[in-house]
């Protein structure tokens, strides 16, 4: 009996030793990945305000949450899995808020006769592109490692979807000399949010399940 519980101490000593040494390298990811989002989030704000582009400020409103995210995720990377899971269900609740946010301004956007500034689109848009596409390249490596930053990941995932619409909504509003493809955009992402909301929530409720209820069977999880 000695020895089994010797054997089980030894195996959570191990362990907690791998989790440091791997919430530290995800501790120094999320902090570079928090800063991009934030800088990307006041370029493409006011750019997105000056230029009249319901997908830009779409694509802002997305770098605000990501960064809201990787927050949340730098707050519980130390914490109990049932703190981190809790944290992936407030990103889905984030993500469900801004889509629907993203939704009122495809509404308003549509009331309004203003035509965006493709050109300012296009620059902002391929800015915002490369530096999602550094945040997901980051993110891949550590994106199975548990429910915390698998839903980070599909954040940034997210984002490389937002910035390729913008792209393909400047092309248009600077051939048709139209509004509707910047607003058909805005829809597009708003609709990419909610569907990723529901899969973040999903998923995290289900782990939370798994969690609470067989917390008691794993003695390295408490």
């Amino acid at each position: 009996m000695v020895a089994t519980r010797r054997a089980m101490d030894h195996c959570c000593e191990a362990k907690s030793q791998e989790l440091g040494q791997l919430r530290e390298a995800q501790g120094r990811l999320l902090k570079i990945v928090l800063f991009i989002n934030l800088g990307m989030f006041v370029i493409e704000f006011g750019a997105g305000f000056w230029s009249q582009s319901t997908a830009l400020l779409a694509d802002s409103l997305d770098m605000l949450g990501d960064a809201l995210v990787y927050g949340f995720s730098l707050y519980v990377l130390h914490k109990s899995p049932k703190w981190r899971v809790s944290a992936a269900i407030l990103k889905g609740a984030i993500i469900a808020a801004f889509g629907a946010g993203v939704l009122i301004e495809v509404v308003r956007r549509m009331l309004l006769d203003t035509l965006p500034r493709a050109e300012w689109m296009g620059s902002i848009g391929f800015l915002a592109l490369a530096a999602n596409a550094l945040c997901l390249y980051l993110l891949t490596r550590h994106r199975n490692d548990d429910i915390n930053m698998r839903s980070t990941w599909e954040c940034s995932r997210n984002d490389i979807v937002a910035n390729i619409g913008v792209l393909a909504a400047a092309g248009l509003v600077s051939f048709t000399q139209s509004k509707w493809p910047d607003i058909l955009i805005g829809l597009i992402v708003a609709l990419v949010f909610l569907r990723s909301a529901i899969f973040v929530l999903g998923r995290s409720v289900k782990e939370y399940r798994q969690i609470v209820y067989g917390s008691n069977m794993n003695p390295c999880t408490k």
